[in-house]
């Protein structure tokens, strides 16, 4: 049975927690990981969490797509799209 997300109060709670620190300061940790994260993504690099996985833009080209309501096709622009490659550790231990 599926759970709901951990949100991000959860997840400074936990963070403040396990580092033995308040939830002010876990919560500015957090917030400086994520900054770190888009900026260095945003621009075209990657960032690899070691042990959760690998994130990084892809740029997709130009395509043909169809609206499912209408069934028209039209041209899709070019774009860019965030993906994340989950680390073999992780699969591992989610699998048992």
């Amino acid at each position: 049975m599926a759970t709901k997300p951990m949100t991000k109060t959860q997840l400074v709670a936990a963070l403040a927690d396990e580092m033995g620190t308040d939830k002010k300061s876990a919560s500015a940790a957090l917030d400086a990981v994520c900054n770190l994260i888009t900026r260095e993504v945003s621009g075209g690099g990657a960032v690899t969490l070691p042990g959760v996985g690998k994130i990084y833009c892809r740029e997709r080209p130009e395509r043909m797509v169809r609206n499912p309501a209408t069934g028209e096709q039209f041209k899709k622009e070019a774009d860019k799209v965030v993906k994340m490659t989950i680390a073999k550790a992780l699969k591992d231990s989610v699998n048992g």
